[in-house]
């Protein structure tokens, strides 16, 4: 069962990359178009939210931030408790490679980004926008130049990225919380606590769980805290038991149903209204600015130098053993897919940049689009030569 969930995963990932891609340039080409107005107008325009006392006015692209990316986080959470249940992660042998790797891949990036923005001008704030990579642009990649590849890299590459996104919740929970509400955490905290209990209930109804969900994220949005931690969280009291013999369980069962319209809605919906930004008015101090050096440098020379750096040290200090069926150039082409940030890097880059300089968020964009397109396009080109030459050493 651990085997099918891993593959259907796989292939969803790989398949919405692709989709992802063309909703980012699709926000790009719009916001340099005729129609860039009526872009811009709507992922700003204001919306009301009101049911029973939940009464909230945000504009379109923080409904999609806060709303919609909290269930993107859920599954994300999901998928983190499946890997450390009956996974990658449920092995202690097998934990040291991909976690000192992806711990490796976070701190290189934000080493680079506060060198070049440590002088006047620059912006250190910004520093977790380049840390994590996107699971489903890096698995589309990853396919597309290596379908040949052995499957225990894909496993490698997606069991590193789930440790970088939980890192990366964990910076947006500690770094962008900035005025909390102790009645609505409260709030959150009581409704975790029902999901739990209702984990211990065998045959409770799903809408209960949706119910509970909606709770822990309303509190949530009240309470200054980003709903991404209360998406992770509420994934936590997911139950594995299975209702029947030879049926997926209720975390599969939320998994496999939830992550369809992740992939194929929610993520090329934020991609659309995120990606977008106007090169009109820019000049070289936005398209150079040290925002943007930094984002960019830091996915693409950050991540790979992280990545391969700690994966080499792990194997010379005999933590682990290299991936079966696997060689150093293909490891190396795996660590600058790593550099593909996207998702979680525009995600990030909103937080740290929500209310500042119109071109602080430009240059965000520009760097993730930059950096993420030099990581796809470098580790494309060394997984396909490694490819090229494998066959050419069977034949």
């Amino acid at each position: 069962m651990a085997k099918r969930i891993t593959l259907d995963f796989l292939k969803t990932e790989s398949a919405s990359g692709l989709i992802l891609a063309l909703a980012a340039l699709a926000a790009i080409l719009v916001a340099n178009s005729p129609w860039a107005g009526g872009y811009f107008g709507f992922v700003a325009a204001p919306v009301t939210v009101q049911l029973g006392a939940f009464r909230e006015t945000l504009p379109v692209i923080d409904w999609i931030k806060e709303g919609l990316m909290a269930i993107f986080f859920f599954v994300v959470g999901l998928e983190i408790k499946y890997e450390i249940v009956r996974g990658e992660l449920a092995n202690p042998r097998r934990l040291a490679l991909p976690v000192l790797a992806a711990l490796g891949g976070m701190i290189g990036p934000a080493l680079i980004y506060l060198a070049l923005n440590a002088g006047p001008g620059g912006a250190p704030q910004g520093w977790p926008t380049p840390v994590a990579t996107d699971i489903a642009f890096a698995l589309a990649a990853l396919a597309i130049a290596g379908p040949r590849l052995s499957p225990t890299l894909r496993i490698f590459l997606l069991t590193l990225a789930i440790v970088d996104d939980l890192g990366a919740v964990a910076l947006i929970g500690f770094l962008f919380t900035a005025q909390i509400h102790l009645a609505a955490v409260g709030g959150a905290i009581a409704s975790i606590g029902l999901m739990g209990l209702l984990g211990r209930w065998r045959k409770a109804p799903y809408l209960f769980y949706a119910l509970g969900f909606a709770l822990v994220w309303a509190f949530t949005l009240k309470s200054g805290i980003s709903t991404s931690v209360a998406g992770v969280a509420a994934a936590a009291t997911i139950p594995l038991e299975t209702r029947k013999p030879g049926r997926p369980g209720v975390l599969e069962d939320f998994m496999e149903s939830l992550h369809p319209y992740v992939a194929f809605l929610i993520l090329p919906l934020f991609a659309f209204s995120a990606a977008g930004f106007s090169v009109a008015g820019l000049g070289l101090h936005d398209l150079f600015g040290p925002i943007a050096l930094g984002v960019a440098a830091g996915l693409f020379f950050g991540k790979q130098a992280g990545v391969f750096g700690a994966t080499a040290l792990v194997f010379a200090l005999k933590l682990a053993r290299r991936p079966t069926g696997t060689k150093w150039v293909e490891l190396y082409g795996v660590a600058l897919l790593c550099g593909i940030g996207f998702t979680m890097s525009l995600f990030i880059g909103q937080l740290a940049f929500p209310l500042g300089d119109p071109g602080d968020q430009a240059q965000v964009r520009i760097g993730v689009v930059a950096g993420s397109l030099a990581s796809t396009l470098a580790g494309m080109a060394v997984i396909g030569w490694s490819q090229r030459r494998r066959r050419r050493e069977q034949d």
